[in-house]
């Protein structure tokens, strides 16, 4: 089975992935006013996602929801680097995972803006 994680993209986001096709793949949501990347998940790296993030959880649209702001956010700058949405950035943001299980415990006292 195939998951999803759902990337909000201001416009500063935006500008970063503009010239991808990843920009053509962008859904509108609120009339328009903000855009959302789907990023493709494949079973083995969703149950890592899972496993690393006891408080993640997967809805019933098949989306992972409830993850570290810290762990989109290295998301979408492996995505912006790469330049697609494929299984190599997820294995980018594997590698630094301790940094961000770190980040993400601080966010139980403060949620960042995403």
């Amino acid at each position: 089975m195939t998951y999803k994680i759902g990337l909000l993209i201001d416009e500063k986001r935006y500008e970063a992935i503009k010239n991808t096709p990843l920009a053509q793949s962008l859904k509108s949501m609120f009339g328009g006013e903000i855009k959302m990347l789907e990023v493709e998940v494949d079973e083995e790296t969703a149950k890592r996602i899972l496993a690393e993030f006891p408080s993640a959880r997967v809805d019933a649209r098949g989306f992972l929801e409830d993850l570290p702001v810290a762990f989109k956010r290295a998301l979408f700058e492996a995505i912006a680097q790469e330049g697609n949405a494929d299984k190599s950035v997820f294995e980018k943001v594997f590698q630094k995972i301790d940094v961000i299980k770190e980040a993400a415990k601080k966010e139980k006292e403060y949620v960042p803006p995403p």
